[in-house]
């Protein structure tokens, strides 16, 4: 089977193919310098060819050094030991057991590293003493600078060693950022995805409502069979505060799907909801029957659009509620301005909520636009039917990440069926 010698990516030699070309190249180091000292050596021929099986077997242990580091070690060492007391040409196969002491080391080993390296210099050392004077082949100075390579190599294989984990902790910590930056990505969509669903919301929940009505005002008096002209006069009115009513919710909805078009397409022209349109609020509600008041104190100031767009939603539900399930007759609007924010206080005459029973999805969502700005929203029965009542400060608060608030609570859902938005369970 031939050996992988290159990457899936065609480019740097896979760990097995550059094993094989270490284990080549030594090899044929091992191999010339042997050959060479063979023109001024010589012995008979079984050591030789004992010589040459040691040094293909230390060589090519090679191989396998990344696999079986400490088994590499000892066996290139073993090699070594029989080899140059056998053979004459002493050949450099000791650069094989460098290799895989390193190797050892660089791999984790760094016990079985630091024993192989002792055992080595001492065996060495105890062999030199055993010699008769005279007849040492390693002084004391080379002794040393054994001691030395030695050390080296372990001391070097550590460093490579601690460096491979530095970058691969680097590249996890990189890995890890892109996926955190890819779940901001998401959970920002998503975030995004959940405003624009409330005020799609908003919008149809609110205009959907006043037009039910409005037409079945119409009908009732319709069904009394009136006069043709007051007929006329009935259908005509109803009639006209559809339009206006559906226009209006056409004209929001297109400034909220807005952020959905494409760079190359126009954006809408008009202005956005807030409370500059609180006044035609008021007239579709009171085209619905409903006796709307709107009282103003304190001096208006501009406010983010973030926050004007959430005063207007607010009143907006609050009036949504009013006309499906008050049973009211009057609303009065209140809008307080003070220093440093603006009250909005809705309050009608109707039944108000049934005690005891948590209150629905769409008084949640306004108390989730309230406090997305640093407000605050309560909803509670009054004296004379329900009472919502808002905080909302004047500038909008920076949130921890450095962006400003967004206009829906990142953690909000909007309601997935008509009703959702109730504050009375009935």
């Amino acid at each position: 089977m031939p050996l992988p010698l290159r990457g899936p990516g065609g480019g740097r030699p896979s760990p097995r193919g550059a094993d094989a070309l270490v284990a080549g190249v030594v090899l044929l180091v091992v191999a010339v310098w042997t050959l060479v000292s063979a023109q001024y050596t010589s012995e008979p021929a079984l050591r030789t060819a004992l010589g040459w099986a040691l040094i293909l077997t230390g060589c090519g242990a090679l191989y396998f050094r990344r696999r079986q580091p400490v088994a590499v070690a000892v066996a290139t060492l073993l090699a070594c030991v029989v080899y140059y007391p056998l053979s004459a040409q002493d050949g450099p196969l000791m650069i094989a057991f460098a290799l895989a002491l390193y190797t050892t080391a660089a791999e984790g080993r760094f016990a079985a590293a630091v024993a192989l390296a002792a055992v080595t210099l001492l065996a060495v050392g105890f062999g030199e003493i055993r010699q008769q004077p005279g007849h040492r082949q390693i002084d004391d100075t080379s002794l040393a600078m054994l001691a030395g390579w030695l050390i080296s190599l372990v001391a070097v294989g550590r460093a490579q060693r601690t460096r491979s984990a530095y970058l691969h902790e680097v590249e996890q910590r990189a890995l890890a950022a892109e996926g955190e930056q890819e779940a901001r990505a998401r959970q920002s969509a998503t975030e995004e995805r959940l405003r624009i669903a409330r005020e799609v919301h908003d919008v149809l929940g609110h205009s959907i409502s006043l037009i039910n009505v409005q037409s079945g005002a119409a009908l009732h008096r319709l069904g009394k069979k009136p006069a043709p002209e007051a007929g006329l006069a009935t259908a005509t009115e109803a009639l006209e505060a559809v339009k206006a009513t559906s226009k209006d919710a056409l004209r929001e909805l297109r400034a909220t799907l807005g952020v959905l078009r494409r760079a190359d397409e126009a954006t809408p022209t008009t202005p956005s909801s807030g409370l500059a349109l609180l006044g035609d609020l008021a007239a579709r509600a009171r085209s619905a029957g409903l006796d709307v008041r709107t009282h103003t104190t304190g001096t208006p100031v501009p406010l983010p659009p973030p926050v004007d767009l959430a005063a207007y939603r607010i009143v907006q539900e609050s009036l949504t509620n009013v006309t499906r399930h008050a049973g009211a007759r009057t609303v009065t609007i209140t809008l307080d301005w003070g220093a440093d924010a603006v009250r909005l206080r809705i309050a009608d005459d109707g039944e108000g909520a049934p005690e005891g029973r948590p209150l629905g999805s769409g008084i949640r969502g306004m108390a989730e636009r309230a406090r997305a700005f640093g407000g605050e929203l309560t909803a509670r029965n009054g004296d004379h039917g329900f009472l919502v009542d808002a905080r909302l400060p004047l500038t909008t608060p920076v949130a921890p990440t450095g962006t400003t608030a967004s206009a829906e609570p990142a953690g909000s859902a909007p309601p997935t069926d008509p009703t959702a938005s109730e504050r009375d369970p009935r």
